[in-house]
């Protein structure tokens, strides 16, 4: 496992935006993790207030509320 933190080697595309497979591939493959699990893991980070979701659900955005988080 890589010590660089996975947000600072998933660089967003536009506007902050992150594609959500480039967090899901890492989570389901790296850490072993399962599909529940990562809709889990998203759901509970946006309604913490650190991610938001596009309505396509096809990238989402770190909010600043969890930046914080990743300093």
């Amino acid at each position: 496992m890589s010590a660089i933190p996975a947000h600072q080697r998933i660089p967003p595309v536009q506007d902050g935006r992150i594609h959500i497979e480039k967090i899901n591939a890492p989570f389901l493959f790296t850490l072993k993790a399962s599909g529940p699990e990562f809709g889990a893991g998203i759901k509970y980070a946006i309604e913490q207030g650190w991610l938001e979701m596009h309505e396509s659900g096809t990238y989402v955005r770190l909010l600043s509320p969890g930046q914080d988080l990743l300093e």
